[in-house]
């Protein structure tokens, strides 16, 4: 007899699914203030402890506690609060044009908007940012026009991008914005790739670069890593865990059995664990990594712990694979919210002047859509011209490029 068990296969599952009450009771969340800060200087198995736990700074009552706190002034706090709720505003406008056809495919960032408004507020306005699709709160934060954003979401004559690329993947170089790439992954290694020319110049640039939790089962992230770590790049890597892909949960790209902070581990990084919609962790967390980039110590990979409230997409149902009410029990609350009552205890804020910015950013985000509009929708106005197909791609046009152009006729 073969008393040998079978082999079975683990098919890892999410614990509530469409109908189910969601129960958030399993989730360990450390006391704030309770993780220790190291100096930049450490050594990545010296604190190995820290990309398991979770770094705090907000507590229960939204007080400011231990050692992450990074004390932050009230005028950076509000500048803070008031680019979250901006990009909040920005994200429902274009979220309601995609709805009424002016376009044809959007992505909100709901519930995430302190990682890319601390991360852009910690990091200096030179440094390189290698984002993916829910960062556009970094433009905003470093002052991109949103009437060029709206327009390149409209595909009108105005896109910046003169219709190259789908409406939510921006590109500024001026801003130290790389182009949003649809291959996800791609913008790990090339951030990398970029902090090491940073650094073979001499120059004094850092790269920081995001991905999604579940794009770390793709190859770029490991090839980065191992880059990262073999040549201490200057370069913070940043895993937004939000607990789902497109329509998997987190436990598909790995995260039942190890936090994506841990990934550092094995390629000799440090990995730090956040708190992600604690705007002061978050700050905190990049500056250290940032200050540990530029004295020459190396990468950090950074996993910012957050929920994505809405739809992967506009072409998504999250009520398909997950309790439709799942996020109003999320244990972290709202970034947003957590920061407004922060500045309140500080006596530097109020509920009235937390309804004048919220009426503030919305009229700054229609009056920008109402110019942005005047140029043409997806199914109204003219597109960019034909001629642009032959723009920017070439320093000096080739002859037959030119005799292309011109028997178009542009």
């Amino acid at each position: 007899m073969d008393n040998k068990p079978k082999l079975s296969l683990h098919i890892p599952e999410p614990m509530q699914r469409p109908g189910d009450v969601p129960d958030f009771s399993g989730m360990v969340v450390p006391e704030a203030g309770s993780v220790r800060r190291p100096d930049i200087a450490v050594k990545h198995r010296e604190i190995s402890d820290l990309a398991y736990t979770l770094i705090r700074v907000l507590d229960n009552d939204a007080n400011a506690v231990g050692q992450w706190n990074p004390k932050l002034d009230p005028d950076t706090l509000k500048r803070g609060l008031r680019l979250m709720m901006l990009t909040r505003a920005y994200d429902d406008r274009m979220y309601r044009a995609q709805r009424q056809g002016k376009t044809s495919f959007y992505m909100k960032c709901t519930g995430e908007e302190a990682v890319a408004i601390a991360q852009s507020q910690a990091l200096d306005r030179n440094d390189m940012c290698f984002p993916s699709y829910r960062q556009q709160g970094i433009l905003i934060a470093r002052g991109y026009p949103l009437v060029d954003m709206m327009c390149q979401v409209y595909s009108n004559v105005r896109d910046p991008l003169k219709g190259r690329q789908l409406p939510i993947m921006y590109s500024s170089k001026a801003h130290g914005f790389f182009s949003i790439s649809g291959n996800l992954g791609t913008q790990f290694s090339q951030a990398v790739g970029w902090a090491m020319a940073s650094a073979y110049k001499g120059d004094d640039r850092i790269a920081s670069t995001w991905v999604g939790e579940g794009t770390t089962a793709e190859g770029d992230f490991h090839h980065a890593l191992n880059f990262a770590s073999v040549y201490r790049a200057p370069v913070i890597l940043n895993v937004v865990n939000n607990q789902w892909a497109i329509s998997s949960f987190q436990g598909i790209a790995g995260g039942e059995q190890a936090t994506f902070a841990s990934r550092a581990i094995g390629y000799g990084l440090p990995g730090l664990r956040v708190d992600g919609n604690d705007f002061l962790a978050v700050y905190a967390a990049t500056q250290w990594a940032a200050e540990r980039a530029r004295n020459n110590l190396g990468a950090t990979l950074i996993e910012l712990y957050t929920y994505r409230v809405e739809g992967h997409s506009t072409s998504d149902d999250p009520s398909r694979y997950r309790p439709s009410d799942e996020w109003r029990e999320w244990p972290l609350g709202d970034p947003i919210a957590r920061l407004k009552t922060h500045l309140i205890g500080l006596g530097e804020w109020s509920e009235e002047m937390h309804e004048a910015a919220e009426k503030e950013a919305v009229g700054e985000v229609r009056t920008a859509n109402k110019e942005a509009e005047s140029f043409g929708t997806l199914g109204s106005g003219s597109p960019p011209s034909a001629k642009t197909m032959f723009e920017d791609v070439y320093k000096e046009m080739p002859w037959h490029i030119r005799r292309q152009r011109q028997e178009m006729g542009v």
